[in-house]
């Protein structure tokens, strides 16, 4: 009987590492899947801004679940199954047992209002591509694919003027499209108690394209179409510091502080200033190289802990946009056109956030225990000039929950449902106002790849 028992617990145990190993492979396929379809999805999804004609278009929080429900407060956010890339120090409390990876999705409802004119339209967008794993005592990997920014926009103007025959009309249609998005790879390290700091290193890509298209109703006026495309190549760096410390048994707090420095981007932007002639497109093209630049980015972030149960964050952030030069279009004595980098085009972006987490019993047994309730608001000043005006400021309140999907060996992944309530507000009440209502849905996968099996 002993014998029959040992084999069937060696069957068992068997079947399980089998089911792991299937697991594993099936998170693989989603996860490779899910990081090719993510360029192409946000490329061509996520914004209808006006306001993304500008600089690198709308910035995106990059952050996962938790952070969209802490409206991005999470730069001294760690434990062993949260994924934060905001600050790649946390990266060290990732459990050793377990394998995380997410990933986030958004449908949003926008509501665009100028001089009592209003539009609304829909969008989706692939928010983020995560995973993180232990590597070795104290040492954690993160990696993942982020978009940095969006652009997405179609809006056109008419106009009358007068001709030799009559009265005739112009239409000038302004459209854009692009973004910029990273992949990356990095680690988190606790050298002692209490103290961890990392770092992620990543490829950022984009193709940004705007265009003006002016058509007229004169047939014997010809079409013009002026096209910015600038191409975006090259690497970001991201650092992180995060100190832990206990105030009793049940209560703690953490601090965490960022930093990503700034620098030029070898990339090349053209000018491409067309007319079409008789079906016969002529025009002439400038170049700008080397015109752009990643801005200083530096954060902080505060979390206190009560009782395992609850968490309060408060975090700030400021990239330094005032000091990046960008391509501007401009003429020489000649009157020829000129494309060259000037500085002064953005200001510096500071951003203050706050966030709020619930688990109601970290360590119980039934499934309510472990749901996560989330809030947060965060206010942006922004980081762009409309017409040598401040651009919009932004305010976002969000809100949403973590449902437990409990599998094999008690692990439990979670379903993250949320709600997004965006306004972007100008100064200037001529500009245009943005109201955005965005359902956002992430799935984490927890498993415990790594435990060690043995029949007893």
């Amino acid at each position: 009987m002993k014998i029959r028992n040992a084999k069937l617990k060696i069957v068992n145990c068997q079947l399980s590492i089998v089911k792991g190993l299937a697991r594993a492979c099936a998170y693989i396929l989603i996860m490779c899947a899910t990081l090719t379809a993510l360029p192409a999805a946000a490329q061509t999804n996520g914004s209808n801004s006006p306001y993304s004609r500008y600089g690198f278009g709308l910035l995106n929080d990059r952050v996962g679940s938790l952070g969209t429900g802490l409206a991005g407060a999470t730069r001294g956010m760690r434990g062993g199954w949260n994924l934060n890339p905001t600050n790649p120090a946390s990266y060290s409390a990732i459990d050793s047992l377990t394998m995380l990876f997410e990933v986030g999705l958004s449908m949003q409802n926008a509501n665009i209002s100028e001089n009592g004119k209003r539009v609304n339209a829909r969008n989706t967008s692939v928010d983020h591509v995560i995973g993180g794993f232990r590597a070795l005592k104290n040492v954690g990997i993160g990696f993942g694919l982020l978009p940095i920014s969006t652009i997405g926009y179609s809006m056109s103007n008419e106009s009358t003027y007068t001709t030799s025959t009559g009265e005739a009309t112009q239409t000038d249609t302004y459209s854009g499209d692009g973004g910029v998005h990273e992949v990356f790879l990095g680690f988190g390290w606790r050298p002692f108690k209490g103290f961890s700091l990392g770092m992620n290193g990543g490829f950022v890509w984009g193709d940004l394209t705007h265009s003006v298209t002016a058509s007229f109703s004169d047939a014997n006026t010809n079409s013009r179409v002026r096209t910015y495309d600038t191409h975006v190549r090259t690497y970001k760096l991201d650092f992180g510091v995060q100190y832990e410390q206990r105030v009793n048994p049940r209560n703690s707090f953490v601090i965490g502080l960022t930093y990503s420095p700034g620098h030029t981007i070898h990339g090349r932007s053209y000018y491409y200033d067309q007319v079409v002639v008789s079906s016969t497109t002529l025009g002439d093209t400038v170049k700008c190289k080397n015109g752009l630049a990643l801005p200083d980015q530096f954060g902080a972030g505060f979390v206190w802990n009560w009782r395992n149960k609850m968490r309060i964050s408060a975090d700030y952030s400021m990239q330094k946009w005032s000091s990046v030069s960008w391509p501007v279009l401009s003429a020489d004595a000649a009157g020829n056109a000129t494309y060259t980098s000037e500085p002064d085009q953005f200001k510096d972006k500071h951003t203050m956030a706050l966030g709020f987490e619930y688990i109601p019993d970290h360590y119980g047994l039934k499934w309510r225990h472990h749901i996560r309730y989330r809030a947060g608001i965060s206010y942006s000043t922004p980081y762009i000039k409309v017409n040598g005006e401040d651009g919009p400021s932004d305010l976002i309140l969000s809100a949403n929950v973590g449902l437990p999907i409990i599998n094999y060996h008690t692990n439990r992944c979670l379903l993250n449902v949320g709600l997004q309530y965006e306004r972007v507000a100008p100064k200037v009440s001529t500009m245009v106002k943005e109201n955005y209502v965005r359902f956002c849905i992430g799935l984490s996968f927890n498993e415990e790849w790594f435990r060690k099996w043995r029949a007893n």
